[in-house]
């Protein structure tokens, strides 16, 4: 049930983006900057759907890829499964940055050269859908015996960070943790900094981001009001590293980095880059020039795979997490880190293994699919909102359509709608608690042209009387859907703007 919930200011006029510079970022306790750059796997996606894009183009286009070996003299591998998976992450890279975008985007400190984003993704067999699991870096991990890359010393088994797998022993050792943790065969490595992000994200004309509420971080710099934004590269790059904008803390900020993502991918496939082979080359160049990958992983892989996804949609993408059983599990001589729930995670990568959905089936398929992202973002989840419906007209049933729309599109309504006291209602009237404001706007979004009426005391649920201009419900979605289930996996039309 609902919490009661203070009510919000009202919303400032839209105002254009602003960098803000100066201050000091957080840091963490200890002592290592968070920039929290988790885009690695839509860039790849990017990289992945060059669709209709000519051999000619991406011929040579992974001439400046600096290659790495993350699977040398690596022995005992988990068994491949369906599909293709790649393991992602993203580094500090901040020594590329320039003095300026520095101070307007607020990367002070110095590099940590280590791993803030980890994520695996697979590419489903019939190359028609593509998951993508988060693995949060703070993740209590335990290395393999390895020798130091540089000194030869060896090391034998301790307990980690996960993130730390890549100060410890590079893309080989970040490589052998991941695959002893999640028992799923990486077939790729992609490496990419926030420098290469930022270029990117510009070389795209930016990406489209919605919210319902405002986001402020103070760290950060990051400033949104409710509505819809299109970022700049250094916009993007706050968007996907605040994390005190909320009280979800890195588990929202997770959320935010995977909504990105989508939307990312949603650029790519739907914004003409893909199609259009002097942009694609361009937005390419931009990425490749700065990412580290496999020896194996080049133009003639992207093209290959290109081809096959070249129907690749938001809808075709799903993201998850790693189900946490105790987010703050300590350990001496570490700290606190995040402890996965066991039979949980285990079950998640086997879906991976076996190359089945991680996202629940919808119903309508395709059509339920294009109405989700036609729906409004909202607040509050429409299931958590208890509605009574009341006919304020003397038109014979029109309570009891009001009702069963309102229910279609997800409201908990009481299935006992009434008469209301007066008969003679023009303009359709949402009766609220103060305490319940963020719910009655999420009924307002699904009820356009109605008129919000505070009512002390009223309760949690939303009284709603039907008035003669009543024409329908707009169906309406969580702009969080990921409410309702730790863990659940969602698809990517769920979570960008509409169209």
């Amino acid at each position: 049930m609902p919490q009661p919930h203070r009510p919000t200011p009202a919303a400032r006029p839209s105002q254009p983006q602003r960098a803000r510079g100066g201050g000091r970022r957080g840091r963490r306790r200890d002592g290592r900057p968070r920039w929290g750059v988790r885009i690695a796997a839509g860039m790849s996606l990017v990289v992945l759907g060059s669709g209709a894009v000519g051999h000619a183009v991406m011929t040579g286009l992974d001439t400046g890829i600096e290659r790495v070996d993350p699977f040398k003299d690596m022995k005992n591998r988990p068994q491949a499964g369906h599909g293709m998976n790649f393991l992602l992450v993203g580094t500090d890279g901040r020594d590329r940055i320039t003095p300026e975008e520095k101070r307007a985007f607020r990367l002070g400190g110095a590099p940590c050269h280590c791993t803030d984003t980890i994520m695996l993704v697979h590419l489903s067999a019939d190359r028609e859908r593509a998951s993508v699991v988060s693995l949060p870096r703070d993740s209590y991990a335990e290395l393999p015996a390895h020798r130091d890359p540089v000194t030869g010393k060896p090391h034998r088994p301790h307990p980690v960070k996960l993130n730390a797998a890549y100060a410890e022993g590079g893309p080989n050792l970040t490589v052998r943790t991941v695959e002893n943790m999640t028992k799923v065969k990486i077939d790729h490595y992609l490496e990419v900094d926030f420098s290469s992000f930022m270029k990117t994200v510009d070389a795209m004309g930016g990406v489209e981001i919605c919210t319902v509420k405002a986001l402020h971080d103070q760290n950060t710099g990051l400033d949104l009001l409710p509505g819809t934004h299109r970022l700049s590269g250094g916009q993007a790059l706050q968007y996907v590293r605040s994390r005190h904008v909320d009280g979800a803390s890195d588990l929202g900020r997770m959320q935010r980095q995977q909504r990105f993502v989508a939307a990312l991918v949603k650029q790519a496939t739907g914004g003409g880059v893909l199609l259009n082979p002097v942009k694609f080359k361009e937005v390419s160049s931009t990425l490749l020039g700065s990412v580290r990958a496999d020896r194996d992983f080049g133009s003639e892989q992207m093209l290959a795979l290109g081809q096959a996804m070249r129907d690749f949609t938001p809808s075709s993408s799903e993201f998850a997490s790693v189900p946490v059983g105790d987010a703050s599990y300590p350990v001496k001589g570490i700290g606190s880190t995040v402890k996965w729930d066991g039979p949980k995670a285990a079950r998640l990568f086997e879906s991976l293994r076996q190359d089945r959905p991680l996202a629940p089936p919808r119903p309508g398929g395709g059509a339920g699919g294009r109405q989700r992202a036609a729906a409004v973002p909202v607040d509050v989840p429409p299931q958590q909102v208890r509605v009574q419906v009341e006919n304020g007209t003397r038109i014979d049933g029109l309570g009891g359509r009001v009702d069963e729309a309102l229910r279609a599109t997800g409201f908990d309504t009481t299935r006992t709608p009434g008469n209301a006291a007066s008969r003679d209602v023009r303009r359709t009237v949402i009766a609220y608690d103060p305490r319940w404001d963020r719910s009655a706007r999420t009924v307002a979004a699904a009820l356009p042209g109605s008129e919000l009426r505070a009512v002390a005391g009223q309760g949690r649920t939303v009284l709603v009387t039907a008035g003669s201009e009543y024409r329908k419900v707009v169906p309406v979605r969580a702009e969080d859907p990921y409410q309702g289930g730790e863990g659940r996996a969602v698809t990517g039309d769920q979570v960008v703007c509409g169209p």
